[in-house]
């Protein structure tokens, strides 16, 4: 007797339909055999299934079973087979009939006593559900039934055990949808634990910072140890515009693939910040692996990465940001096929100003020879450097400024004029694909970014004395912008322009 059920399969963070089709016919000897390109994951379910099977009151049918993935040439490899397997074999064999197998997929690992497991894309299998024409609901384990029921154009079916799945498609028993909290989950979990007025001083740092924040600008802190660079990085996602429910959905999918999601977070509702360690590789940081997994610039799309001691990365590792940086996405290739992830964050880097970090610091005496520090700059690239726009100095705080009673800029203020700002890009970039300045092409930089004669004399100059290329030129151009966005100015006047080359500190050849 022949079955049939619905189910997906994780592609990188995309969910693509299978169906499993179970044959069990009379056979001399009972035999397992399993085709349609499985993983080791999906070979080992059989062993989970027929215990499962037994474990829950069933009757293991000793009878030839063929158990086919199609379409044969995805390649099948998570656990979330066992579960549609486990019904498709009951099916087959006569242990109960449903008329609902048609209109419900089904996803979810098996354990030997045949409770369900949590399966990782629960959220990309939604999602890739609900554009299925002719499904209904989606059978799902009760762990990741939160996380499914984020899509609303879907019924999620919780079951806690292979008899329930059983019971509900056979019409045994009836189990209510589980409901799409989204409005709820935003208000719960939209709230950050630390705040921009934690840092004293450094407020010359936090208007970079905000100016970064406005324009969606990669940035740079060179300072001494104990400068407040991390502190400071930290705190830049609670000055950044809240995430809105498609960019939310967009960054929870990515986590949800590579099983990141935190219990009781079915949503991620703030921007995530990511601190790799220097010694990350290349497949680590921009995604990779024999079969293709999100890296640490992914895990970042709509929040912020940040490269603490970046001269510490190695340098091949750090060339691999550079596509990323400009487009948005990251393309894995492999022999077979190729897997596009976002990875549209924005880069904080921090460094010290030399090997030993105290160079320009009054307070203690640095002993590193010009050379010395010559190649630990060298470490970073020029054309890394340059997608950066903004680098700035963070001095040593006095002691007058953190054991003063004043509170710093708050979180809340730097966001309003973070978001004033961008709400004035999003109008002056409605109708293109970018949705602000730093996203600007270079077209749009010359039309939107006009200078007078006294701005383009001083731009002029500074290019000639810096030495700046032309990457560079636009970078000015786009910070000078937003900077003219943060003081509700029209035009960019040579105040914004001298600000925004002000934060080209790396140009200057300041430390050698």
């Amino acid at each position: 007797m022949l079955a049939k059920l619905q189910t997906f399969s994780l592609l990188g963070i995309d969910a693509l339909p299978v169906e499993v089709e179970v044959d069990v016919s009379p056979a001399g000897l009972p035999k397992t055999v399993l085709v349609g390109l499985p993983e080791a994951a999906v070979k080992e379910s059989t062993h989970r299934v027929e215990r499962a099977i037994v474990n829950s009151g069933f009757q293991r049918p000793q009878n030839r079973i063929v158990i086919n993935l199609a379409p044969a040439e995805l390649p099948k490899q998570a656990a979330s087979f066992d579960l549609p397997i486990t019904l498709g074999i009951l099916a087959g064999s006569g242990q109960f009939q449903s008329e609902m197998l048609d209109s419900h997929a089904v996803i979810g690992e098996l354990a030997l006593d045949g409770s369900t497991r949590p399966t990782k894309g629960a959220l990309s299998i939604a999602l890739a559900a609900a554009k299925e024409n002719g499904l209904r609901g989606l059978i799902v384990p009760s762990q990741s039934a939160a996380e499914a029921a984020v899509v609303e154009d879907i019924e999620v079916i919780p079951v806690a055990s292979l008899t329930q799945a059983v019971g509900f498609l056979g019409g045994q028993i009836e189990i209510e949808p589980t409901p799409s909290r989204l409005d709820d989950l935003f208000r719960e979990l939209s709230v950050y634990e630390i705040d921009f007025s934690d840092v004293r001083g450094q407020e010359t740092a936090k208007r970079a910072l905000a100016v970064a924040a406005a324009g969606g600008h990669n940035i740079l802190m060179i300072g001494p140890p104990g400068s407040g660079k991390t502190m400071l990085a930290k705190r830049m996602p609670t000055i950044l515009p809240d995430l809105s429910a498609e960019e939310s959905i967009e960054t929870t999918r990515i986590y949800s693939a590579v099983g990141r999601l935190k219990p009781g977070r079915p949503l991620l509702a703030v921007r995530p910040f990511r601190s790799p360690h220097h010694t990350i590789s290349d497949a680590g940081l921009v995604g990779g692996g024999s079969t293709p997994s999100p890296g640490e610039i992914s895990l970042a799309h709509n929040g912020v990465l940040f490269l603490d001691e970046l001269p510490e990365f190695n340098r091949r590792t750090l060339e691999v940001l550079r596509q990323p940086l400009e487009d948005g996405t990251v393309t894995i290739s492999r022999a077979l096929s190729s897997t596009t992830f976002p990875a549209n964050f924005m880069l904080i880097a921090a460094l010290n100003p030399c090997p030993c970090g105290y160079r320009g610091d009054p307070r203690h005496s640095c002993h590193c020879s010009v050379p010395q520090v010559e190649r630990y700059m060298s470490r970073i690239s020029g054309p890394l450097l340059d997608r950066i726009d903004i680098h700035i100095e963070v001095p040593a705080v006095a002691f007058r400024e953190l054991s003063g009673e004043a509170a710093g800029t708050s979180s809340e203020q730097m966001r309003c004029w973070v978001v004033a700002a961008r709400k004035v890009q999003s109008e002056r970039l409605q109708g293109t694909t970018a949705r602000y300045n730093a996203q600007m092409t270079h077209r749009q930089t010359r039309h939107f970014c006009r200078l007078d004669e006294e701005g383009r004399n001083l731009l002029k100059a500074s290019m000639d004395e810096l030495g700046l290329s032309a990457r560079a030129h636009d970078k000015i151009l786009r910070v000078a912008r937003t900077i003219a966005d943060l003081d509700s100015s029209e035009t960019i006047q040579p105040m914004h322009l001298n600000e925004a080359v002000n934060y080209r500190m790396l140009d200057r050849h300041l430390w050698t």
